[in-house]
């Protein structure tokens, strides 16, 4: 069964998933780990794609992007996975693919999803059973959203700065977000959109996203009819 086409939209926050080859590791070192932050910011900037959030686990990465153009996250991504893909195989002397084919992707709505799709990536090291509070984990952005760690890679969402009138007051209500664990409902709806490559989002949402690209983004009947192009709320 072919793969459905992944769907990708400017100014619309992406929740991306990259799975190692059958699960095995993709980072072995610290310095693998820095590294890979090191190139997602400079490739970041280079497609014009704002990062809000990011996990790096040992088998897989999550993060939460906004691109600027149609075609900033799969030009990032495909330099990103090439290059630190050149910098595995060279440094630890094997050879082949390291990544689980494409990425996965959903387009994610603003007013009901991004705040959950921040906690769900940051959390993944607790549901992981590695840490007990996201703040012990090294390789996430929870340290630069929720406690002001110095980032020159993390970019705040509207809705982030939306938590309060300074960053000290927004950074505190962020961290009152983590208080209790994501409800296991959204955590589904997070990973099926993802999965799927579906908007994640009201059915109302999903709508005018299928309006905007012209083709099903969300479950259903094959061959659904396109609609015409319009704008997204």
């Amino acid at each position: 069964m072919p793969r459905r086409p992944r769907v990708s939209l400017p100014e619309v926050p992406h929740h991306i998933i990259q799975r190692g080859n059958n699960r095995s590791a993709c980072f072995y070192s610290p310095e693998d780990y820095q590294l890979y932050l090191d190139w997602l910011a400079e490739y970041s900037r280079q497609y014009d794609c704002l990062v809000h959030a990011f996990v790096l686990m040992t088998n897989h990465v999550h993060l939460l992007l906004t691109p600027k153009n149609k075609d900033g996250i799969g030009r990032l991504m495909k330099r990103l996975g090439q290059r630190y893909v050149q910098y595995i195989n060279r440094t630890y002397g094997r050879s082949g693919t390291l990544w689980e084919g494409r990425f996965r992707s959903c387009l994610t709505q603003e007013e009901n999803y991004v705040l959950g799709c921040y906690r769900y990536i940051e959390l993944n090291p607790v549901r992981a059973g590695i840490v007990q509070h996201p703040a012990e984990y090294r390789w996430s952005s929870y340290r630069a959203n929720g406690q002001g760690e110095e980032s020159g890679l993390i970019t705040s969402h509207p809705l982030y700065d939306s938590l309060g009138k300074d960053v000290h007051e927004r950074q505190q209500a962020y961290r009152e977000l983590f208080r209790h664990q994501l409800e296991p409902g959204l955590v589904d709806q997070i990973r099926h959109a993802t999965n799927g490559n579906y908007a994640l989002g009201t059915e109302k949402f999903r709508e005018e996203i299928e309006k905007a690209l012209g083709r099903r983004v969300s479950p259903g009947q094959a061959g659904r009819p396109k609609v015409k192009r319009a704008g997204i709320r």
